[in-house]
């Protein structure tokens, strides 16, 4: 084989194997459960969180969810939206140090919520609705571990916590952020730019969407990116190509 053909052929593998990267690694992180909105207000009230769990198996899928939710910082009036085909069950903790409130002193949150008789197929997803009446003020994020199980009964341990220098472990928990509130925004943590009042319902999923647009955005840049690099790989081959001829007719 010349050398000329032997360029190119190195070149259209390097281009074809660094677009197949990028859009494997694109993949990878959409396969992780999450929970969005990704960031709420300190203290903010009444909204609502949704817990998206991907099916990233290829021949089994996904027949049980549960979510552990934090007690040291406990999440506070937890309400489980009804899923279709799903039933939830939710169990209660009692708190080891009690949440003074402006209603009382609460003794017991929701400590852990488990999906069970639905299926999350392969290709699909699912978002589990669970409002809230008030998240912790004191902590600036909350941390969700999730466990995953599959019809062929394997389970996937959503519950690694990123280290401050390190990079993103290989099973994250779902981690919601926790801000300051600002003198613009509401209790309920969103914005209060826009005349006339809204239920923190419909704001909660409006900014999940936002969250869910972005990461769709990444996506796609990602994806462009691998297919430049592909481009360019060609492009060199054929630079490389040309020279060559033109070297051979001289």
């Amino acid at each position: 084989m010349s050398p000329i053909r032997t360029t190119l052929r190195r070149a259209g593998l390097v281009a074809a194997l660094t677009t197949a990267g990028v859009l494997a690694a694109a993949g990878a992180a959409f396969a992780h459960v999450t929970v969005h909105p990704e960031t709420y207000a300190k203290g903010a009230t009444d909204g609502v969180l949704t817990f998206r769990v991907p099916n990233e198996e290829d021949t089994a899928s996904t027949t049980k969810v549960q979510v552990f939710l934090p007690t040291d910082h406990p999440v506070l009036g937890v309400l489980v939206t009804p899923q279709e085909g799903w039933t939830a069950q939710v169990t209660t903790t009692k708190l080891k140090t009690p949440v003074k409130t402006d209603d009382g002193t609460i003794t017991e949150a929701v400590s852990e919520i488990t999906w069970t008789g639905g299926r999350i197929r392969h290709g699909q997803y699912q978002d589990f609705n669970v409002a809230f009446g008030q998240l912790p003020d004191d902590t600036d994020q909350l941390s969700f571990k999730t466990l995953q199980t599959y019809s062929d009964g394997n389970v996937v341990r959503w519950i690694e916590e990123a280290k401050k220098g390190a990079g993103e472990p290989e099973n994250p928990a779902p981690v919601l952020t926790l801000t300051a509130q600002d003198a613009g925004k509401g209790s309920d943590g969103t914005s209060d730019s826009v005349s006339g009042s809204a239920s923190s319902s419909s704001s909660a999923p409006a900014v999940a969407a936002d969250s869910t647009s972005s990461s769709d955005s990444t996506a796609r840049g990602l994806g462009i990116a691998g297919l430049v690099v592909g481009v360019l790989g060609l492009a060199a081959a054929g630079y490389t190509l040309a020279r060559g001829r033109g070297a051979r007719s001289e």
